[in-house]
C-alpha cells in the first residue's frame, strides 16, 4: 500500500474497527482512527492510535460520535487538515440495539440503530465524495452483517440497518464508478464486544478480527479495482457473496395458480438442487464455521 495513502475507519477504537486500524497502518497507510468517547470510559482511539505509533506507523485520533450533527465534516476536516487528503472510508461505526422482538421494541432504539448503522454513514458518505474524487484511487468499504442479507431473530433494527446499508453501497458501487472510486462491502464474522452473544459461541476461537483485518485492507487499497462485491470474512475464510434467481416459469394467463405452483416446483426452485438454502444469519453462519472448518482440514 503506497506510504501516503490516507484511510479513515469509523468505529476505529475497538473490534473489528482496531483491527483495521492497526492493519492498514502496518501495511503503511495514514489512518484516521474515528470512535466516540463515553463518559467514564478510556479514548479508545487515542490507545490505538498509541498501539500504531508504537508499531511504527502514523495514525491520528477523531473522537465524534457518527449520529452527532456536524460528525461527517469533522471527520473529512480531521483528515484533510493533517494530511491533505482522504482516499478512503471503512465504514465499520454500528451498534447491534436492543435483543427484543419487533413488537416488544422500543421505537426510539429502532430509531438510534438505523441512525448509528444507516444515516450516519449517508451524510458521512455525501460530505466525502467532492474530497474522495480527487483521489486518484478512492476506496469505500462498508462494514456490514450477514443479518442484512438473512434477518436475525430479535434483531429487526440491527438487520433492518445492514440491508439498507447494503443496497445503499451497492448503488454508490453503480454511481461512483465513474469517478474512478470502487466500492465494496464486507460482512465479517467475528468475535467482538458488540457481537458476543449474537453469533454461535462454537469455534469462537478462530473468530480473531485479525483474521478479517487483512482482506478489508486489500479491499481498501490501490491494488484492489473490484467493485459492487460483497464478501463474507472470518476464521481465515473469504467467500463471495452473490444474489442467484431460479430459472423460474411463466405465470399461466389464468388459471389455478396453487396448481401452477405445484407443477413449476422444480424450476422455481432449481438452484437448491446444488446450493444449500440459506434461510436465515444464524444459519449462514453455521454454513460458513462448517466451510471454514473443512477448508482448514483440507
Amino acid at each position: 500500500m503506497a506510504e501516503k495513502r490516507v484511510v479513515l475507519i469509523t468505529g476505529g477504537g475497538k473490534g473489528l474497527g482496531r483491527a483495521f486500524a492497526l492493519d492498514l497502518a502496518k501495511r503503511g497507510a495514514r489512518v484516521v482512527v474515528n470512535n466516540r468517547v463515553r463518559e467514564g470510559q478510556p479514548d479508545s482511539a487515542a490507545h490505538v492510535v498509541q498501539e500504531i505509533a508504537a508499531a511504527g506507523g502514523n495514525g491520528i485520533v477523531e473522537t465524534s460520535d457518527v449520529t452527532d450533527d456536524g460528525a461527517a465534516e469533522r471527520m473529512v476536516e480531521r483528515a484533510l487538515q493533517t494530511y491533505g487528503r482522504l482516499d478512503g472510508i471503512i465504514f465499520n461505526a454500528g451498534i447491534t440495539g436492543d435483543a427484543k422482538r419487533f413488537v416488544d421494541m422500543d421505537a426510539a432504539n429502532f430509531d438510534l440503530v438505523m441512525a448509528t448503522n444507516f444515516a450516519s454513514v449517508v451524510r458521512l458518505t455525501r460530505h466525502a465524495l467532492p474530497t474522495l474524487r480527487k483521489s486518484p484511487s478512492a476506496r469505500l468499504v462498508y462494514v456490514s452483517s450477514s443479518a442484512g442479507l438473512y434477518g436475525v431473530r430479535g434483531r429487526s433494527p440491527y438487520a433492518s440497518s445492514k440491508g439498507a446499508l447494503q443496497a445503499f453501497a451497492l448503488n454508490m458501487a453503480i454511481e461512483e464508478a465513474r469517478n474512478g472510486c470502487r466500492t465494496n462491502i464486507v460482512l465479517p464474522y467475528a468475535l467482538t464486544q458488540m457481537t458476543r452473544g449474537t453469533e454461535a459461541s462454537e469455534g469462537d476461537h478462530a473468530l480473531s478480527a485479525d483474521k478479517v483485518a487483512p482482506f478489508v485492507s486489500w479491499l481498501a487499497s490501490e491494488d484492489c479495482h473490484l467493485n459492487g462485491t460483497v464478501w463474507t470474512a472470518g476464521a481465515g475464510l473469504v467467500r463471495q457473496v452473490r444474489t442467484l434467481e431460479t430459472v423460474g416459469a411463466m405465470l399461466p394467463s389464468d388459471g389455478d395458480i396453487k396448481s401452477w405452483y405445484l407443477e413449476n416446483r422444480e424450476k422455481l426452485d432449481e438452484l437448491d438442487a446444488s446450493s444449500p438454502r440459506t434461510k436465515h444469519a444464524e444459519h449462514a453462519f453455521e454454513q460458513f464455521m462448517q466451510a471454514a472448518a473443512a477448508k482448514t482440514h483440507q
